[in-house]
């Protein structure tokens, strides 16, 4: 593969759709959980969205039940709960793995672009890479995502750019977006 967009997902229905269909965007794909800490990212991420979406940002919330059992639900079920308490207007796709056997291909190249370098420092940090660690030891080498909320920034020719654990304070997310666009 040479870039993102040669890569096909599924959409929150299971339809195929071709990340080709966002060339010339600047995109920030995010594997998400409803009832995960870092939840209130999506009050940021649709902000963001909704600033910079004119100038060229998609977002591509793929939701993931691999981290502690946090979204579980159905497809719909995940999209009525973000929409109705966060407002988000940006792209949802189907319920995926981002680690094992079964990983979306998508997170598979989009996280050897740019491996896991840890969460930082600081109590929390170390505490969830402790609890990162020990949810992810099932998958061994195929645990490419550590954890909820973890942001991969593409930029308009499907180059992975940077990788921003959900540790990253979103300020600084936006600001390195920003710079892209």
């Amino acid at each position: 593969m040479a870039s993102v967009f040669d890569f096909k997902v599924k959409d929150r229905q299971g339809n195929e759709v071709s990340l080709e269909e966002y060339r010339g965007k600047v995109l920030l794909i995010v594997n998400t959980a409803t009832g995960c800490g870092f939840t209130p990212h999506y009050d940021p991420l649709e902000q963001m969205y909704k600033d910079l979406r004119d100038k060229g940002l998609e977002i591509l919330d793929f939701p993931c039940n691999q981290f502690a059992d946090q979204a579980p639900g159905t497809a719909d079920e995940i999209h009525d709960f973000c929409t109705l308490k966060f407002g988000t207007e940006f792209p949802q796709f189907a319920k995926i793995d981002v680690n094992g056997e079964d990983a979306d291909p998508l997170f598979v190249y989009i996280a050897a672009q740019k491996p896991f370098e840890g969460f930082g420092k600081g109590i929390k940090n170390n505490f969830l890479e402790k609890f990162a660690n020990s949810n992810n030891k099932k998958y061994g080498d195929k645990a490419y995502i550590k954890w909820n909320f973890t942001k991969f920034l593409i930029d308009r020719e499907g180059n992975v750019l940077f990788r921003f654990e959900p540790t990253t304070d979103m300020k600084e997310v936006r600001l390195a977006v920003e710079s892209v666009l």
